[in-house]
């Protein structure tokens, strides 16, 4: 069973709707027992990231994902949920990210030609092929919107990236957490893909286990 973290955001009934269509258990929720007893957990969204850490602590969310990652449960970050696994945003300056992995989130330079927010679709290089990319090609296209852009502190994280007036880290892998910048629950046939391969790392870390 797929838990997704309800904090308020916006976009989580569509990536609840990936996981139904690909015939997966999921559920919304905040409930910490049914959190912790996932398969997977996804944190995914759109907005602020200030607003939606004070949602995550408001709701005691903080902790809990904490413990998901101790235990190593697989982790997903999708869009602001990625940014929110760092340390710090330029969107909400003060404001203490989960800090689970090092780096920052920096907001897309002003470049002549490109609109901010990036809304559309981008091509991908793996400087680090990680696990969600497996049997995808390089320069396959995946769906961004965002006006701010992750900066990781150790580049062998770095899983996937793409260029929007500057390189910007999309994906990122440490053991169980996973994160994308990106939508691949809107992302066609490309992003069902690693949605896909992202529940077969949670099925073969459960009969490994």
């Amino acid at each position: 069973m797929t838990a997704i973290i309800d904090y308020d955001a916006g976009n989580i009934k569509s990536v609840e709707k990936a996981f139904l269509s690909m015939g997966e258990e999921a559920v919304i929720t905040r409930d910490r027992e049914v959190i912790l007893g996932a398969d997977r957990v996804i944190l995914p969204g759109v907005g602020s990231f200030g607003d939606a850490m004070e949602k995550l602590h408001a709701y005691g969310l903080v902790e809990v994902i904490h413990e998901v990652v101790r235990r190593g449960t697989p982790f997903l970050g999708i869009c602001l949920g990625l940014q929110l696994l760092f340390e710090r945003s330029d969107e909400s300056d003060g404001v203490p990210g989960l800090g689970l992995l090092p780096g920052e989130i920096l907001k897309i330079p002003d470049t002549p030609g490109l609109k901010i927010p990036h809304i559309g679709w981008n091509s991908l290089r793996f400087p680090n092929r990680g696990r969600l990319f497996e049997g995808i090609q390089v320069d396959a296209y995946v769906y961004f919107v965002h006006s701010y852009y992750l900066k990781a502190a150790d580049e062998g994280i770095v899983t996937a990236t793409t260029e929007y007036g500057t390189l910007i880290h999309a994906s990122v892998e440490k053991d169980n957490i996973f994160a994308c910048q990106f939508h691949p629950e809107k992302s066609s046939e490309v992003g069902l893909q690693i949605l896909k391969n992202f529940i077969g790392i949670s099925k073969k870390q459960g009969t490994e286990e």
